[in-house]
């Protein structure tokens, strides 16, 4: 027996406002069989259970000799085989004495419909000169189980007094077509009207909450359940463990589940899929193994829900052994919903080779498949894998897009982002929040602020207002946020903030930390405490903006407070980049002594940026001894890095150690280190120049050497002329 929610509540009518105090018997279910509206049981009213025989018996002997004189020609229809057999039993009807009889025409109705032929189960409907409402019942059950939810609502309201079958074609068919609301209101008024709801009704009800998510309403008819002869019917618990699971409650899906004397697949299955999509994900490849365990055959729908469970959990060993279970089977290795999977699994593992051949294997490809392929290239940084994938296919639907321009976004290739941005919208298709969000991410690091201007006209046109909801767009005014911070307008990234109808710790922290590296150290921590006012709590990202701050403006009292409320306040464990940022405040402040005692109690080992910036702290206060310790840290971490050697250089030359210079410049020459030419850029007329040090490639190089020789000249003069006038100035 099922358990019962104590929230459950025992009627559905109140859904319309109904009664909910009406005494009900159920009648036995033996003879139903799922998916048939036809098995239906009547009104539960005293009428309803009156025999036939309570007709006037002057018309049932009659209606007899009928029945068993066309029986024959029914029963060739219903077992029709093709439309032609269909047809020829239809002409056969025609020329008999039974052309006109209502059950006849209602059998060819039914016989039509089954041979998805509505068109011809329409005429004959409408040829019906006396219809009743099985005629009615018998195109509503054609309307619903071929589609068409609009056409069985208007006939449904034309039946002039709609039984049980009517109400379950109805309900059927709008809740198998998105029309979950409507399905529902049916299924209210049918109870309302003291009709008996079957396992037909309750598996199209239990269907409708679980396409709308309706939880409450889903309670409500398990509550129904509960108090009827279905309780323990193993189809009605499969529909309401996935009813729950659909609602985002996997805990009730369990208490059902655990309740049911009975399983089949689908029981397990519905659980499974609940666990891989609600979490925990990990319960679902313990489940799977109770399922095999309990003697239940896996089938593909169960593969893939586990083989999904593995792809969220990154468990290639599960999974691999998973994909052995489908190669043995050759059901399985045809499965495109299967297969999708394997190659969704191999690619978030990384494993981009064998996520190929399973991609390669393939008989069919749909656009799940490729997208997953174009996506485990994406991740894996391999940016022309993931165009080879993305220029083969067939159809381009904006998740690929938008993953082939993350790809380029993230892998140092912004103008290819921004390019196939351009494409896109040419292409005319309509991006989301997540195309902007990686557009504006390209802009940023490309620091071009009129690309970022452009962008973010179009983000104006699709009215984001930067809120949370079902398709949350904060993220969107994050990365304008960080455009523009990026790009040195610090004022308008400060408008977009302002104007956010919603932040989130991104938002909080792209304004921190763009205030932080733009030389606004004071409106960062001030930012900072009206975030801590907000109620928001801060994360590492943002004790890194605070602490950047505090050592651009020299507060090295303020950053000690707040690098010790991190863990006092905030809970927030200092990790190395937060150690860096401490030790470069103290070393511009020159206390070298508790920079040594910091590096010393660190946690973790120093990495080559906290050696860095403690050797640019002792270039800048020529502090020589920690210099030297800090230089041999680097030589040992990154060898090949010229950055250290040069510095450690420069620092010898400032304090006249020429010795020093030539030691350290013949080291760097054994060791087969070149130091890195500087690099230099400008956009004149919407193109970049890129220049390096002695570079001799720009097309304009004499034109642009010569005037720099000409400048050359002009400042040489200058700093003679000041010399004469300084001369002259001493004399007098």
């Amino acid at each position: 027996m099922f358990i019962s929610h104590p929230m459950i509540v025992p009627c559905l009518t109140s859904f319309v406002g109904g009664s909910h105090d009406r005494k009900r018997s159920w009648p036995s279910t033996g003879s139903w069989t799922p998916g048939d509206p036809s098995k239906c049981q009547g009104r539960l009213t005293c009428a309803a259970a009156r025999p036939l025989a309570g007709m006037a018996r002057h018309h049932h002997h009659h209606l007899v000799a009928h029945l068993s004189a066309s029986a024959p020609l029914a029963d060739i229809l219903r077992s029709a085989p093709t439309l032609a057999a269909a047809r020829a039993a239809h002409a056969r009807a025609l020329k008999s004495p039974f052309a006109g009889e209502t059950f006849l025409l209602n059998t060819l109705v039914s016989a039509y419909a089954r041979l998805g032929r509505l068109p011809d189960a329409r005429r004959v409907f409408d040829g019906i000169p006396r219809r009743n409402t099985f005629s009615h019942n018998a195109l509503l059950s054609a309307y619903a189980r071929l589609g068409r939810p609009e056409d069985a609502h208007a006939l449904f309201e034309a039946i002039p007094d709609p039984d049980q079958c009517s109400y379950n074609a109805v309900v059927a068919a709008l809740a198998r077509h998105g029309r979950g609301r409507d399905a529902l209101r049916y299924l209210a008024a049918m109870h309302a009207g003291d009709f008996v709801l079957n396992a037909y009704s309750f598996a199209s009800a239990l269907s409708a909450c679980a396409a709308e998510k309706d939880s409450r309403v889903g309670e409500q008819v398990h509550g129904l359940v509960f108090k009827s002869p279905h309780a323990e019917d193993v189809h009605i618990g499969s529909a309401l463990v996935d009813m729950y699971a659909k609602c985002e409650r996997p805990e009730e899906a369990r208490r059902v589940f655990d309740a049911m004397p009975e399983r089949n697949v689908v029981s397990w299955n519905s659980l499974i899929t609940c666990y891989e999509q609600n979490g925990p994900v990990s319960e679902a490849l313990v489940l799977f193994v109770e399922m095999m365990d309990a003697g239940f055959v896996p089938d593909e729908v169960t593969l893939a829900s586990v083989v999904s469970a593995c792809a969220g959990l990154a468990s290639e060993k599960e999974g691999r052994q998973v994909h052995a279970r489908v190669v043995k089977c050759d059901r399985f290795r045809e499965d495109m919903v299967l297969n999708n999977a394997l190659v969704d699994m191999y690619a978030k593992c990384g494993r981009t080779w064998e996520a190929r051949c399973v991609f390669d294997c393939m008989a069919f490809r749909s656009v799940v498949s490729e997208t997953s392929m174009l996506t485990g290239y994406a991740k894996s940084a391999k940016v022309e894998d993931a165009q080879v994938v993305f220029s083969h296919m067939v159809e381009k639907n904006v998740i690929a897009w938008n993953v082939l321009i993350a790809a380029y976004a993230q892998n140092g290739e912004e103008e290819e982002a921004v390019r196939l941005f351009v494409r896109l919208k040419r292409e005319s298709i309509w991006p989301t929040h997540y195309t902007y969000g990686n557009v504006l991410n390209a802009c940023g690091n490309l620091a071009d602020l009129q690309l970022g201007q452009q962008a973010h006209v179009h983000v104006l046109k699709e009215g984001f207002r930067f809120d949370f909801g079902p398709e949350s767009d904060v993220f969107v005014g994050n990365s304008l946020v960080d455009m523009y911070l990026k790009t040195g307008s610090i004022d308008d990234g400060a408008k977009v903030f302002e104007r956010m109808a919603a932040r989130d710790n991104v938002s909080w922290n792209a304004i921190i930390v763009g205030y932080a590296q733009n030389g606004r150290a004071k409106d960062a921590l001030l930012l900072f405490e009206r975030m801590l006012c907000s109620n928001e709590s801060p994360d590492s990202i943002t004790m890194i903006g605070v602490l950047s701050a505090c050592g651009h403006s020299g507060l090295v009292e303020e950053g000690r407070r707040y690098f010790r409320s991190m863990v006092e306040d905030h809970g927030i464990t200092p990790s190395r980049d937060h150690y860096t940022c401490m030790i470069d405040l103290l070393g511009r402040a020159g206390h070298l002594k508790e920079v040594e005692e910091l590096i010393k109690d660190m946690p973790m080992e120093p990495d080559s940026v906290l050696w860095a910036s403690l050797l640019g702290a002792c270039r800048l206060h020529k502090n020589v001894e920690m210099g030297e310790w800090a230089a041999g840290k680097l030589f040992e971490l990154d060898p090949e890095n010229s950055g250290p050697y040069v510095l450690l250089s420069n620092m010898y030359a400032e304090m006249g150690k020429w010795g020093d210079v030539f030691r350290v410049r013949r080291s760097m020459k054994d060791r087969g280190v070149s130091k890195q030419p500087g690099c230099s850029w400008i956009e004149i007329s919407r193109k970049v120049n890129v220049f390096l040090a002695r570079d001799n490639r720009h097309p304009c190089r004499n034109e642009i050497y010569n005037t720099l020789r000409i400048i050359q000249i002009e400042m040489g003069r200058i700093s003679v002329d000041g010399e004469i006038a300084n001369f002259n100035e001493l004399l007098l």
